[in-house]
């Protein structure tokens, strides 16, 4: 394998992997009050316009590194704008036992 593969391999999976963990913790805890809406508006934006770039270059690293990063971003975005209950009931669709809320977290999955 040669390095610039390598090197496209290793920036996939460090940005894959980037969204995975708050993506398991919006999950887990049902709260989202620490996540900047805004932030991930213009993160997922920027994933679109990377997909769509890697589309018309018909370059497949750059279509499946932002289309999977899109949906990871998208989902963490989607459950920041849900209500309560919506956010909850997807949780729960996605692991029905939650993580024991922090004395920050308790209302929010109360």
């Amino acid at each position: 394998m040669e390095v610039v593969t390598l090197i496209g391999a290793a920036a996939t999976l460090c940005s894959v992997s980037s969204f995975v963990p708050q993506a398991w913790k919006v999950i887990r805890t049902r709260d989202t009050r620490g996540i900047s809406g805004r932030m991930y508006v213009i993160t997922v934006i920027g994933f679109c316009l990377w997909f769509t770039y890697g589309v018309l270059l018909g370059q497949w690293p750059l279509i499946l590194t932002n289309g999977i990063c899109l949906l990871l971003a998208g989902f963490i975005l989607a459950m920041k704008l849900l209500p309560r209950r919506q956010r909850e009931e997807v949780a729960v669709a996605l692991d029905p036992t939650p993580q024991e809320a922090g004395p920050h977290q308790r209302e929010a999955v109360s």
